[in-house]
């Protein structure tokens, strides 16, 4: 198993290589049906391109997820 080294929200984490897009990341998280905001490499992305942008070994992730509450 190939393992692929992200630094998400600021840590180091060694992901599979299946988890090749933004969208796969996030169904591995289990954020997939959340409200996120994800920026890759100091650009932030459109919800409508986590399907195509891919990942890359050393790659830069930030992850915002919003929880309801009060």
């Amino acid at each position: 198993m190939n393992l692929m080294n992200l630094t998400i929200n600021g840590e180091s984490v060694k992901i599979e290589e299946s988890v090749q897009s933004v969208q796969d990341l996030l169904g591995f998280f289990g954020l997939g049906d959340q409200v996120v905001i994800v920026e890759k490499n100091g650009s932030i992305l459109e919800k409508s391109s986590h399907a195509t942008v891919q990942l890359s070994d050393g790659d830069r992730i930030e992850i915002v997820h919003f929880v309801g509450g009060g």
